[in-house]
């Protein structure tokens, strides 16, 4: 009875310490964030910038928006810390199909603090509007912020991360025309599985030392600290661990000296 008691409460410990990190995988798909109009959010920037030094910043959950021209090229930055994932979606909504003499093909891409182009785990990235389109949008999520890197590596590393949007192939005739275009990023949590033992000295972002001292001035408001899901991971495998022993011990020692059998036997 006691050994059943035993192996009953490590079950009930282990499913106790397990159901709370259970919905965070639920977290790992990024859901749409809510229209800045309806929830009383802070509205993005309406202009973009044209290279990467003069780049419209606006934060994760905020709509960026902008009036161009077809053939510019548009930049934002955005900041994104260790352990998120971020997404970016871009639509492009085109002038009258009347006024086209084809289809065009869009893109948006992403660089980190060091302009270093970063790859789309999915999401379509690149995307060819026909002729009779409104509009085109385009997606790209990113490998999951990692708080610290090898040199020679390209992971993302926590700081300012660069949209650049533009027209890849366009009729000759459309070069001109007006367009908007709108941006928003949002990060889904990584989790745990991602946490490394380090941490960069300040988070990456544009070159020169006015920007760089705004950077860590900035990171105490949005920088996340030490902790990470992992710990609750380590602790749940040292309690399951230690109730584990407990168990084998009951399970193992036998009952002792039967009672018909005298002491000196």
């Amino acid at each position: 009875m006691r050994t059943g008691r035993l192996l009953t409460a490590a079950l009930l410990a282990g499913a106790a310490l397990f159901a709370p990190a259970a919905p965070a995988a639920l977290a790992d798909t990024p859901t749409p964030s809510p229209d800045p109009s309806a929830s009383g959010e802070t509205a993005g920037p309406t202009e973009a910038g044209t290279t990467f030094r003069t780049a419209a910043a606006f934060e994760q959950g905020q709509r960026a928006t902008a009036e161009a021209s077809a053939g510019d090229y548009l930049y934002w930055v955005f900041r994104a810390d260790a352990g998120q994932r971020p997404t970016v979606r871009a639509t492009v909504k085109l002038p009258e199909s009347a006024a086209r003499h084809g289809a065009s093909t869009w893109q948006v891409d992403v660089y980190d603090g060091l302009r270093r182009r970063q790859p789309c785990m999915y999401g379509m990235q690149t995307r060819t509007a026909a002729a009779d389109a409104a509009a085109v949008e385009l997606s790209c999520t990113l490998r999951p912020v990692r708080a610290w890197a090898d040199t020679w590596a390209n992971e993302p590393l926590p700081g300012s991360y660069y949209v650049r949007l533009t027209v890849t192939r366009l009729p000759e005739q459309d070069h001109g025309q007006p367009v908007s275009a709108r941006i928003e990023a949002e990060s889904a949590d990584a989790g745990g599985a991602y946490a490394v033992d380090g941490a960069l000295a300040a988070p990456l972002g544009p070159a020169g030392a006015a920007a760089r001292e705004e950077e860590r001035a900035l990171v105490k408001d949005w920088s996340a600290g030490w902790w990470s899901d992992r710990w609750i991971w380590t602790a749940a495998g040292g309690v399951l661990g230690a109730l584990a022993g407990v168990a084998g011990y009951a399970l193992t020692r036998g009952r002792g000296r039967p009672s018909h059998v005298p002491p000196t036997a």
